[in-house]
């Protein structure tokens, strides 16, 4: 594990009407405070690579399809410094990933997503 890296599993309440599923709240004790939200698309077999920010830190859901993640700490004064970590994501089992600034990321999405 990377120090710094949070991983909560999230719950999903079906109905049938659909879904709901909180990722973060302002009492969360993941919540730092608030930046931006942003969403991002991959289609299958693409690779969007290592990119990190200096002082943003990222808060990674993935709503459909499955994705791989990659995480690098680049920190130097980081005790997990040099460290790789990675993981596979699905929304079937959704997982909440909260990553420091400095560590940089890669995900491709998995084959058997379609995009919509």
């Amino acid at each position: 594990m990377i120090e710094g890296v949070k991983i909560k599993k999230l719950k999903v309440i079906p109905d049938e009407r659909g879904r709901l599923m909180e990722m973060l709240r302002a009492d969360d004790d993941l919540c730092i405070r608030f930046g931006q939200v942003y969403m991002t698309t991959a289609y299958p077999g693409a690779v969007k690579a290592w990119h990190y920010h200096k002082k943003q830190v990222d808060n990674f859901v993935v709503v459909k399809g499955m994705m791989k993640v990659v995480l690098f700490d680049g920190r130097e004064s980081s005790p997990t410094s040099g460290r790789l970590m990675n993981f596979s994501w699905e929304n079937i089992i959704p997982f909440f990933c909260k990553f420091r600034p400095m560590s940089t990321m890669v995900s491709n999405a998995s084959a058997r997503v379609r995009p919509s």
